[in-house]
Order: structure tokens, then sequence, then C-alpha cells
């Protein structure tokens, strides 16, 4: 049982680290970030506490019996108000009324934590107990009250939790209503898996029925069920749109090697320094600043009768015009390379001329640029940008590029 709590606890903690490590320099600064590390560390600290082999460590090392108890039960009550903190950063609003409803919240379990400490030193607990320490002193004085309220107290949060992911995720839209949604699917785990099966067990002894399973045996998988799914719920919509631009960005990277083989030879961008851990990102933007200042360089040798021509071609073989466009360009960026890599003087037939790639944002302009070296002028392409031989079935090597 301690293994798979701990293996949870894991999984929580490499959340953390991945929502607090992925902009390390402002994520410090982030309210929402910080209280989304907070909540998932301390929900991992909670399964660390609750791992039978913690608490007997726990006991041995301070030697009392059952001091684990109110180590992870005061642990539970500030991860139930981490999550009502996040809730609240995570709605945003004005500064002030922020920080005030923060403050009440770590006021409340704050108040909370110290009387399960004060009635834990008032009980007497002097068996240990490590796996069913609810049901065992259900009806222990002081122990029974200390148990009821570290219950209520994770009820409030979880039971305000759903509510108000149920009143948000009809608001909002995409990966933020699914996050809410698991979140809510969470919380409800947490209420009727774990919370539902801890009252019925102590509900069963006080009235002197043996039930004790449902708290030793049916709450904690479920609890740690229900908090690895709110904590996919909290994570998700913040990691998923940085994953995808990353995927996006080594896609970009990627599609730009045919454009960046013709051009690197005549760039005088400074090279990046050599970073394997680089994220896809980093290094799409500097392939593309690099590309650009070697546009810019071959932009004397751009022999605009070659583009014409080239365009003439790419119509008349029924290319779109924007398809055509790019193929022109494309014969005579090659052009200009060759003449620039044979220390060529420019062409006579220079002028003001802007490339799309130039004119759009992002690296969506050279990606279309660098796919058009594969394309030439004369061969026309199916929807979609496929050769007709594609759709065939047979598979054909890239083409060199044309040259005018």
């Amino acid at each position: 049982m301690s293994l798979v709590v701990y293996l949870a606890a894991l999984v929580f903690g490499m959340t953390s680290v991945l929502l607090l490590f992925r902009r390390p320099r402002t994520a410090i600064r982030n309210p929402l970030t910080l209280s989304t590390c907070a909540a998932i560390v301390l929900g991992a600290l909670v399964f660390v506490c609750a791992a039978p082999a913690t608490l007997g460590t726990v006991n041995d090392l301070t030697g009392v019996p059952n001091f684990g108890a109110p180590l992870t039960y005061g642990m539970l009550s500030a991860y139930s108000c981490a999550v009502l903190v996040l809730l609240i950063n995570w709605r945003g609003g004005p500064r002030p009324v922020v920080r005030r409803a923060v403050l009440r919240s770590m006021a409340a379990y704050g108040l909370l934590v110290a009387a399960i400490v004060v009635l834990f030193l008032l009980a007497d607990a002097d068996t240990e107990r490590l796996t069913d320490l609810d049901t065992y002193y259900a009806g222990t004085p002081f122990m029974r009250e200390m148990i009821l309220l570290y219950l209520l107290g994770h009820s409030a949060a979880m039971l305000v939790m759903c509510a108000v992911c149920v009143k948000w995720s009809r608001e909002v839209g995409g990966l933020l209503r699914v996050g809410l949604r698991l979140i809510l699917l969470g919380g409800l785990l947490d209420l009727v898996g774990f919370q539902l099966a801890k009252y019925t067990a102590v509900v069963a002894r006080w009235a002197g029925h043996d039930l004790d399973f449902l708290s030793t045996s049916v709450a904690p998988p479920m609890a740690s069920l229900a908090a690895l799914v709110c904590s996919v719920g909290f994570a998700l919509p913040r990691l998923l749109p940085s994953v995808l631009a990353h995927r996006r960005g080594l896609e970009d990277y990627r599609r730009l090697g045919p454009l960046w083989a013709l051009v690197e030879s005549v760039s005088t961008a400074p090279k990046p320094p050599a970073a394997w851990w680089q994220l896809p990102r980093a290094r799409l933007q500097w392939r593309e600043v690099s590309i650009h200042d070697a546009l810019l360089t071959l932009a004397p040798y751009f022999d605009h009768r070659v583009r014409e021509r080239a365009r003439d071609v790419a119509l008349r073989a029924g290319r779109s015009a924007h398809e055509a466009r790019l193929a022109s360009e494309a014969a005579m960026l090659t052009d200009a390379a060759r003449r620039a890599a044979a220390h060529e003087e420019a062409p006579d037939a220079t002028g003001s001329y802007r490339l799309h790639a130039t004119e759009v944002p992002g690296p969506s302009g050279l990606v279309e640029l660098s796919q058009a070296l594969h394309h030439p002028p004369g061969r026309a392409t199916a929807p979609g940008g496929t050769n007709p031989s594609s759709l065939t079935g047979t598979l054909t090597e890239p083409e060199e590029p044309h040259v005018a």
C-alpha cells in the first residue's frame, strides 16, 4: 500500500515541477502558478504522510504513538485550503478582493489545523494504529472530534470546489472547461469514494457495526484517484497549450529544413549556443531569424525575370495564384542562392519586391516557401498541395528545387 501511495505522490511532484520550471522566472511571480504548485505539492505530501511506512517512521522518531495522525490530518487541511486559494486565484478579480479571500481561507484552515493538534493532545490515544485509526478511535473522546473535524473541513473545501466548477464550466469553453470538468470529477470521486466511505465507517462504529473495510480498503485508493484527476484538471489548461505550441514549433522547425539548407551558407546571424536541451520554439525562433537574415543578404541577387517566368509556368500548369507566387519565389530564391554561392554579379533585372514570407507574421510564410522548393512551377498539385503522383499510391523522392 505504501508503494502505491508513494507513486501517487511522485506523479503529483512531477506535475508541480513541470508547472514551476516551464517558465521559472515568471512562475515565482505568478500567483496562479504558485497556488497551483502549492496545491499539487501539498496533495503529494498528504499521500506521503498517509502511507503506513511514513506513519510508523514518524511515530518512532517522535516517540508519540499516532503522532502521524494529526500530521496527516493537518496536511490534508492545508491541501483543502490550497485548493480554495487556487480557485480564488483562478477566478481572478481585483487584487485586494482576491487577497482578502485568500487570507480568510488561510485563517479559517489555520484555526482548523490548530484545533486538530489541540484535540489530539487532549485525547488518550496510546495504541498505535497505522491503517484503521479513524474507526479504531471513532468513539474515543477528543479523537472522535478530531476525526470529524478534519473530515468536515475537507468536505467543505470539496463541496465549494465542485459548486464553483459547475458554475464556471457554464461560462468558459475550450481547455479551461475540460479542466474544470476533470476537477469536478475528481471532487465527486473524493466526496463519494473517500469521504462518504469514511463517514459511513465511523458512523457504523458508533452504531456498533464493523464496516472498517470502507475506511481502510475503499477510501485510500479512491482518494488517490480523485487527487490525480484533480491534479490533471488543474494542470491541463496550463500545460497542454505550451506542449502543443512546442510540438507545432518542432514541426515548423523541421519543415523549414529545405529552406535553411538552401540559404544557410549566406546567413550572417549569430550562432545560438549549442544546447541540446533548447526547447523547440527557441530553436524555431533562431532559425526564423537566421533565414530572414539570409533573405536580406540574397535580395540583391533576386532576378525578377526568373520569378515572372516561373509564375507564368505555374499558372499555365493549373496552380492557384498563391501557389504560383510561392513557386515563383522559390525559383527566384534558388537562382539567387546559386548566384551568391558562385560569387556572380547581381542581375540587372532588380527592383523592389517583398516575398510573401516577409508579409505574414510568424513562421507560416517561411514554411510555405520552404515546402514550395519541392514543387517546381511546371508541376500541378492536387488540392492540399500533394503531387498527383502521390495519389496513385507510389512514393517518389523529393525533386531538387527548380532553377530557372
